[in-house]
This record gives structure tokens, C-alpha cells and sequence, in this order.
């Protein structure tokens, strides 16, 4: 007689969770924000609605948890590329401040520029100023841990004399990423390698006249 394994429910679980991230980063590309919805989710990743409210309590909820899930996806990708066995998660220090801000600041700006993480994050951001609960959960979970990564790197600066003693990382890393953040959110302008460098340059170095070295 066979014996019959029961199901794994745990696998089950997470193939139902994992459908539910790709259906509602998928529709908020397609359809936007504003028109996405708890069903259309359910519809799209083939589970019940009550699937969905058992695990999070709004569609930005779900958003917020299926953008982090794709940023790690996305950062083990790149790990496994350069043969590592773990995710790096700290901004290269090859000793070169402005060498080590650059290469982050493009690949910023590669993601930006990228439609699966456009839409999203664009949602996520205009959201969280609407429901305060989304933006302390959006602001903890993603935009600070990202942050504390330049505050990190600034620190190391620091330490190494490569910036004055006195400079606050938190200050400094704005002089960078806020204006990079604003310009593709506001769409003010277009988002290249080359302003990401000209931000970086202008933060460490300044806008006034600089000595020649005799």
C-alpha cells in the first residue's frame, strides 16, 4: 500500500505568496495605483481575496512587501553574478569616496530607470504621504536601511581623514540622493550616469572656485 504524503502547506503558502507579489507588481504598472485593487490581485495571482486580508491589511500593504521582496531578489541576482555567496548589502569601500558614490549613484539611477521598479516605487512614495501608517512603514523598511548604507560609507570617509571630522553622514548623504530622488520623482529632468556623477562631484567638492595647486 503507498503511503499518501500529506500537502506541504508551508510550500503552498509561499507559491500563493509569491504570485500574489508578481499579480500586484505586475498590475501596478499596468493599471496604476490608484485602480489597483484587492480582487484584481486575488484575480490575477488565482487565490481568494480572504488569502490577501490574511496576510496584509491594504493593497499598499502588499505593494510595500512585494517591492522588498524584489529588491532581495534582485540583489541575490546580482551576488550570484559576481560569484558571491552572499547578498552584499554594504556600499563598496575601494578607499575612493567619490568612486564608491558614483558606481552606487548609477546604479540608482539604472533602477530608477527601470519600469518594473518605476511604477512601484512611484506608488509607494505618492501613497505614504497620504497614509501616514504606509509612509512610517515605507520610510523603515526601505528608504532607511538604504540610507544608512551612505551614512556607513560617509562614516568609513570619516574615519579615514578623506572628510572633515565634524560632517554629519546624515546631512552629507542628502547633498546626493535627495536631488537624484526629486528629479525622477518630479520628473524635472533627465536621469543619467552623468547627473549622478555631477551630484556626486558638487556634494564632495563644492560650487565655488577652488585654488589652483601651485
Amino acid at each position: 500500500m503507498v503511503q499518501k504524503t500529506a500537502p506541504d502547506s508551508t510550500r503552498r503558502s509561499e507559491r500563493s505568496r509569491r504570485a500574489i507579489y508578481d499579480a500586484a507588481l505586475a498590475l501596478v504598472t499596468e493599471v496604476g495605483y490608484a485602480k489597483l485593487t484587492i480582487e484584481a490581485i486575488a484575480a490575477r495571482a488565482g487565490v481568494g481575496k480572504q488569502t490577501i486580508y490574511r496576510w496584509w491589511t491594504s493593497k499598499g500593504a502588499v505593494l510595500l512587501d512585494a517591492f522588498l521582496d524584489l529588491g532581495e531578489q534582485a540583489s541575490r541576482a546580482a551576488s550570484e553574478n559576481a560569484g558571491q555567496a552572499e547578498i552584499q548589502t554594504e556600499i563598496p569601500n575601494s578607499g575612493d569616496l567619490e568612486a564608491d558614490l558614483k558606481y552606487v549613484m548609477r546604479a540608482t539611477v539604472d533602477e530608477f530607470n527601470d519600469a518594473k521598479y518605476d511604477a512601484p516605487y512611484r506608488a509607494l512614495a505618492a501613497e505614504g504621504l497620504l497614509n501616514p501608517e504606509l509612509g512610517a512603514e515605507f520610510v523603515e523598511k526601505l528608504l532607511e536601511p538604504q540610507l544608512q548604507l551612505y551614512v556607513r560609507r560617509v562614516e568609513q570617509a570619516r574615519d579615514a581623514g578623506q572628510v572633515a571630522p565634524g560632517i554629519d553622514p546624515r546631512i552629507a548623504l542628502e547633498l546626493w540622493a535627495s536631488p537624484l530622488a526629486q528629479r525622477w520623482m518630479m520628473r524635472s529632468g533627465p536621469l543619467t550616469h552623468a547627473y549622478a556623477d555631477t551630484l556626486v562631484e558638487y556634494a564632495l567638492y563644492g560650487i565655488t572656485p577652488r585654488p589652483e595647486a601651485p
